[in-house]
């Protein structure tokens, strides 16, 4: 699990194709990579991915043909930029909401506009992901906790301000580009609620009896 607070931006190294699948190499000058061991979880602009090799200042991690078809990485190409965030420990601060690293699906960027200090952000999404994505709601983009501050059909509008922009791959972005969106899973959870047998009314109550609330 990640919280959606980015760490450090990686570039590519490499992209290694073995079979059809990729081995990945991110040199990671600004992560400190202490810490990290054989087998680690690392979120690559929101992609879960597996530490198989890593030394001071990179690691290696395999990308399946699965990954590579549904995120924005089967795009990327060596010198791009990602977001990087160490998996979450127990006593870890929970700064922005919990993150699975399991992308729902690729997005695009509409428009980037001014919003006073900050500049608001227009992201357009598949309609199986839109569903999901509703106004002061979470929302991860490329492995970034968000809140969502507008929604209009198939598009969403989240505000950045400086500081996020700055330490994070959102200061090369323009729009066109793909992004990698996961939903807050409590929207998946409500729903599986909801489909399963009976459908009980969703009110305060519910979300209690459940711990959503």
């Amino acid at each position: 699990m990640f919280t959606g607070i980015i760490q450090a931006v990686g570039r590519i190294a490499r992209l290694e194709p073995r079979g059809g699948d990729v081995r990945l190499v991110v040199d990671t000058a600004a992560l400190d990579m202490a810490d990290v061991a054989l087998g680690d979880s690392i979120s690559v602009s929101g992609v879960c991915l597996t530490v198989i090799d890593f030394d001071a200042t990179s690691f290696a991690a395999d990308v399946s043909n699965e990954t590579l078809a549904h995120t924005t990485l089967g795009k990327h190409k060596a010198g791009d930029t990602v977001n990087l965030e160490k998996a979450l420990r127990l006593a870890d601060r929970l700064g922005g909401h919990l993150v699975s690293g399991h992308v729902d699906g690729a997005g695009k960027v509409v428009s980037v506009v001014p919003d006073g200090r900050s500049l608001r952000w227009t992201f357009e999404v598949p309609s199986d992901i839109a569903r999901y994505i509703a106004h002061k709601g979470s929302v991860c983009i490329d492995g970034t906790s968000l809140t969502v501050n507008e929604v209009n059909g198939n598009r969403f509008g989240v505000n950045l301000i400086p500081h996020t922009v700055e330490h994070t791959t959102f200061a090369a972005r323009r729009p066109g580009d793909g992004v990698n969106i996961e939903v807050d899973v409590v929207a998946r959870y409500i729903e599986r609620l909801l489909s399963a047998g009976d459908t009980p009314r969703l009110d305060e109550a519910f979300l209690k009896q459940h711990g959503f609330v």
